[in-house]
């Protein structure tokens, strides 16, 4: 298990290795692995600091002497926000790169198109955005969380400040959805209602009607689950109506592409989130990784939450895997992971459960407070969603599904 000791043990290693790119650290010949991010295009405000925190990883990989004698060898590409290029480009990594792992993908789109290319060709895929969960397939592993882990918590604690009537706002895609789904179980769950429920699609910006139609509702807290740049509109337009002031907002996406830092306090105060990450965690191990981080990247990266964070935990993961193999072949990898391998970060823990290649992980409700986030709670070691049982890998190891919520 990576610990802290080890971690400073790395950092204190890297001002005598050469970086990544900086030539071969060692005689033994480069792993190669894979790497596919939203570096431009609309997503890129996740996946530039998704790609800085992956990259972070794998120097650190390196400097401290590779994996298995090897340094990896990454071959970094720009999917441009288009999915039409994680098609290209996990055809390329398998077949032409031959890596031994594929990292990336944001969106449920862009994970199922690398998923059954990389399952087909072979070539083990870790996924780690938080997403609606249900995907079983043994050669795929998820870093991100799921609905269930965040949506009864949240709701929970609006119950026990604002009430229980809850009007959802989410993406028009599979997460919002889902999610969506999430939400009016664990709110009938708790005594609570879904009182109004609206779609948009990801270019929609203009949320005039909508407000007025919760004006009229007068539900006890909003939930939304908006998913990127035309979607943060809605803030503004719901402070500049002075909703902000009369109806709570709840979210679990808010803070993905560092709004907290780039939106006026007056407009984003008060806001609840839960998530696995947030920069102002006291724990040591985050401390000096959040300096570390800063140190190679600067300052100028806006804000880091659990979506970009969960792809150095993937790499790590990963790595921890074959250490254990002692080979970087698919499935001794695989068989390694399932022994619920864990690795520690400035998260806390993270540990892979067996039976659906998911992570248990700390996970924490936080406010909106001037340009930072406040933690107001914490609970440890949350496990993954697993409607009904309905995946197990150990007993059903050729399972390829996606499973939707048995609610």
């Amino acid at each position: 298990m990576l610990t802290r000791r080890t971690f400073l043990e790395g950092l204190a290693a890297s001002a005598a290795v050469p970086a990544l790119g900086a030539g071969p650290a060692h005689a033994s010949e480069p792993i190669p692995v894979g790497a596919i991010y939203d570096l431009s295009g609309p997503l890129q405000g996740f996946g530039q600091n998704q790609w800085r925190c992956a990259e972070l990883a794998i120097e650190q990989i390196n400097e401290s002497g590779g994996l298995l004698g090897r340094p990896l060898d990454v071959k970094l590409y720009d999917s441009q926000s288009d999915t039409q290029f994680y098609n290209q480009f996990a055809n390329q990594l398998a077949l032409r790169d031959r890596v031994a792992v594929v990292q990336g993908g944001l969106t449920s789109s862009s994970r199922e198109v690398i998923r059954p290319i990389l399952r087909r060709l072979e070539t083990l895929y870790v996924y780690n955005t938080n997403y609606e969960g249900g995907v079983c397939d043994r050669n795929f592993f998820a870093t991100g969380a799921t609905p269930g882990i965040y949506v009864d918590l949240l709701l929970r604690a609006a119950g026990e400040r604002w009430g229980k009537r809850v009007y959802v706002l989410a993406a028009d895609y599979n997460y919002g959805q889902i999610s969506a789904q999430w939400i009016r179980q664990a709110a009938l769950a708790l005594g609570g209602e879904v009182v109004g429920e609206e779609f948009f699609p990801l270019d929609v910006n203009q949320f005039g009607a909508t407000i007025s139609r919760i004006q009229a509702e007068e539900p006890d807290v909003v939930l939304n689950i908006f998913v990127g740049p035309a979607h943060e509109a809605f803030y503004g337009q719901w402070a500049s109506a002075g909703m902000n002031q009369r109806i709570p907002m709840m979210s679990t996406t808010f803070g993905g592409t560092s709004e907290i830092v780039r939106m006026p306090p007056e407009v984003v105060n008060g806001i609840m989130v839960i998530g696995s990450y947030y920069e102002s965690l006291d724990y040591p191990f985050n401390q000096a990784w959040l300096a570390e981080f800063r140190r190679r990247h600067g300052t100028d990266y806006g804000y880091l939450t659990d979506v970009p964070i969960k792809d150095w935990y993937g790499w790590m993961l990963w790595a921890e895997g074959v250490r254990q193999a002692g080979t970087t072949e698919r499935d001794a990898v695989i068989a390694a992971l399932e022994t619920g391998i864990s690795v520690d970060g400035p998260g806390g823990p993270l540990t892979i459960d067996a039976r659906t290649h998911h992570c248990f992980m700390n996970t924490h409700l936080a406010e909106a407070r001037d340009g930072e986030f406040r933690i107001l709670e914490r609970h440890q070691n949350v496990p993954p969603t697993n409607s009904a049982d309905q995946c197990d890998l150990q007993v059903r190891p050729d399972t390829d599904t996606m499973y939707t919520p048995d609610i």
